[in-house]
């Protein structure tokens, strides 16, 4: 609700409300803030003494206007609502009032200072945050049927705001795990690319290339009419495997979809048997490369049952609960178990009376990761909305995602929840419009 100004010197209050209702910024803004409640992000108002301060949806409209206007930095997107006061009252923010001013308050003092608008980034609270990006997927959920039936995965890397990633700087010990940058508390070292190089003498030697900084795990999904959609979001320091984004995004898909996807997608970095098995008990595949990790390949059958290297079905003898949390079955050799055969073979463990022993992962998603047909028109499909994420990844490269202007993980991760919002929501505009447009179409033939 506005605050009602009394009359300024130059205008007077009515002229105030039409030319808010005229401003093109200002309305813009109002209908994106209209797809949301916000009586769930401002607590009921307390009586008391003192000046009543800044609600917190007022907060947080501020930060979007940030994202969407492409201003990285506090004083850039302080200057900006500055420039804009009827828009800083359309946000929200209780006016200084003061009627030697043109429009009846003191936009500098009605405007949080920049410290201000940096400890609001660092200690908003990310519950209220979540509220609103749940509200966006729940409305896309509305407009776009079949929403988050196949989901994908991918981290991308953020370089932190500190002077070891300016190569035009000069830093003894640029990249030292064990030295700290001194602006950045949390950030971490972390390889962003590793090549293989060719040398003169035709042997291969392998180059790094290390950031200090974040990664930012990202669940997507598409649709060909509406676009990509941000299901989830989680951002962790850059010493961390990709693979580790995966059960907290999980986790987040499905409490913001009240649902579980059918199928997932990802990349070889996302190849573990836990991820497979959120798909393997609903009948859906999970659509990741498969990845050994330098591991020996074991031929298998068409039920999941290892093969000796003799190209035998091993004979499984008892399970037990591995120490990685599955469970797993242990197979021994055919020519041993259950019964010696009498035949021979020339395997060194043959030779030492215990044959070959092989231990699989026997949980479902354990065995759909071996056993899945990785050439079938069905995983192609899946795999394919990977691209999603890329998408996605790009969008938010283009809101700042990649250079965030802030040095600590607490202000990073409200910046990149507020740039996947910014996105939900562009999107959440053009299924309505759509929609819209779809209604009304067959009213215009019959008139």
């Amino acid at each position: 609700m506005i605050p009602i100004i009394p009359s300024s010197r130059p205008f007077d209050q009515s002229t105030l409300e039409q030319m808010r209702d005229a401003d093109p910024i200002v309305q813009r803004y109002r209908a994106r803030f209209a797809l949301f409640e916000w009586s769930a992000i401002d607590p009921p108002p307390r009586r008391g003494p003192g000046r009543p301060s800044h609600p917190s949806s007022a907060y947080l409209k501020a930060a979007l206007v940030r994202i969407s206007e492409h201003h990285l930095s506090t004083p850039r997107w302080r200057a900006y609502l500055l420039d804009h006061p009827l828009l800083a009252l359309e946000l929200g923010f209780r006016p200084h009032i003061d009627v030697t001013q043109p429009y009846g308050f003191n936009v500098a003092k009605t405007v949080p200072s920049v410290r201000h608008l940096n400890n609001w980034l660092r200690s908003f609270d990310p519950r209220l945050l979540a509220t609103l990006f749940e509200q966006s997927v729940q409305a896309l959920q509305q407009e776009i049927p079949g929403l988050g039936e196949v989901v994908a995965y991918d981290v991308k890397h953020l370089y932190a705001n500190v002077k070891e990633n300016n190569f035009r700087a000069y830093v003894p010990e640029r990249f030292k795990k064990d030295q700290q940058p001194k602006h950045d508390p949390d950030c971490r070292l972390g390889v962003k690319t590793s090549t293989n190089q060719v040398q003169a003498d035709g042997s291969t030697k392998e180059k790094k290339e290390y950031i200090w900084g974040y990664g930012s795990g990202v669940a997507a999904c598409t649709n060909p009419v509406y676009g990509d959609v941000v299901l989830a979001d989680y951002t962790l320091p850059f010493n961390e495997g990709d693979v580790t984004y995966f059960t907290p995004l999980y986790i987040q898909t499905v409490a913001m979809l009240t649902a579980f996807p059918i199928h997932i997608a990802a990349d070889a970095a996302y190849d573990c048997w836990y991820a497979y098995q959120t798909c393997a008990s609903r009948g859906g595949i999970a659509a990741i490369p498969l990845n050994q990790h330098a591991h020996p390949v074991y031929e298998r059958d068409t039920d999941g049952t290892p093969l000796c290297p003799r190209g035998l079905r091993m004979h499984p003898t008892y399970q037990f609960q591995h120490t990685y949390g599955y469970r797993a079955q242990r197979y021994r050799c055919p020519l041993f178990f259950p019964e010696r055969t009498g035949q021979t073979c020339d395997h060194e463990q043959f030779r030492k009376e215990k044959g070959c022993v092989k231990d699989i992962n026997q949980e479902a998603g354990g065995l759909m990761r071996v056993t899945l047909d990785r050439e079938s028109p069905l995983y192609h499909v899946i795999y394919n909305q990977r691209t999603s994420c890329e998408r996605i990844n790009s969008q938010a490269k283009d809101l700042g995602i990649e250079r965030p202007k802030a040095c600590n993980i607490r202000s990073i991760r409200t910046l990149n929840t507020l740039i996947y919002l910014t996105i939900n929501i562009r999107v959440l505009q053009r299924a309505k419009d759509l929609n819209a447009s779809l209604l009304r179409f067959p009213l215009s033939m019959t008139g």
